[in-house]
């Protein structure tokens, strides 16, 4: 019974509409992620106001908590401008989510048990068949950035740490600025081979996959940045 009333209070809650100030600043993320907010532009607040349907003042909220994660910069009296994008930030978010992510999977490997083994194979399994559609129909990156992060999480989601979890997610979706390219067969199999390392408990071959995994999504952010 409590199962059941913890379930239809989640369900509640998820079907609760957003205020327009969660609805603004998740539509903002989400264009800074995707590069529709073009890094290091200038958020000017009347025209970003308009486009997002916003008053000043909630704009000013949803801008200073991005800049709060690191997604927007805050300039004083100049204003906001999105956060730009660099090798060194790229090389330096990849080595902070290897060390955040080796960490939480160490402590979610130990810690799982069969329901955290079927949340594992069930976004797998999601990610897996988004993959699949990738290869046939062509990248849609919303939705590959969204069953590839739940599937990161479901790795990590025994790691006994809300904070750590909560910090990875962020840490995620500011790497995944640089991943809007996909790499196809490679990523598929390393995805397919930490679910392997996973149901095995084999913490040591699953941080030598995820980072060649992380490492792989850099050398190819870099090589696209130079054919562009």
């Amino acid at each position: 019974m409590i199962g059941q009333a913890r379930s239809e209070a989640m369900t509640a809650l998820e079907e609760r509409p957003l205020s327009a100030g969660d609805s603004g600043y998740q539509r903002i993320r989400s264009d800074i992620i995707f590069g529709v907010l073009r890094p290091a532009g200038r958020l000017k607040l009347d025209a970003v106001k308009e486009d997002y349907g916003v008053s000043i003042s909630t704009l000013r909220e949803i801008l200073n908590r991005l800049a709060s994660e690191g997604f927007v910069v805050a300039e004083g009296q100049r204003g906001f401008e999105v956060a730009p994008i660099s090798i060194q930030n790229l090389r330096e978010l990849a080595d902070l989510r290897i060390l955040l992510e080796h960490h939480a999977m160490a402590e979610s490997f130990r810690a799982g048990d069969v329901e955290w083994e079927g949340r594992v194979v069930s976004a797998h399994h999601k990610l897996s068949a988004t993959e699949r559609t990738v290869l046939k129909d062509g990248d849609d990156p919303e939705l590959r950035k969204r069953y590839d992060g739940e599937f990161h999480q479901a790795l990590i989601s025994s790691c006994g740490s809300r904070e750590l979890m909560h910090t990875h997610a962020i840490v995620f979706d500011k790497y995944f600025r640089y991943a809007l390219r996909y790499r196809g067969r490679e990523t598929i199999n390393q995805h397919k081979a930490l679910l392997e390392c996973a149901l095995k408990r084999d913490i040591k071959s699953a941080k030598a996959v995820l980072s060649e995994h992380i490492n792989g999504c850099v050398a190819h952010a870099l090589s696209s940045w130079k054919d562009s």
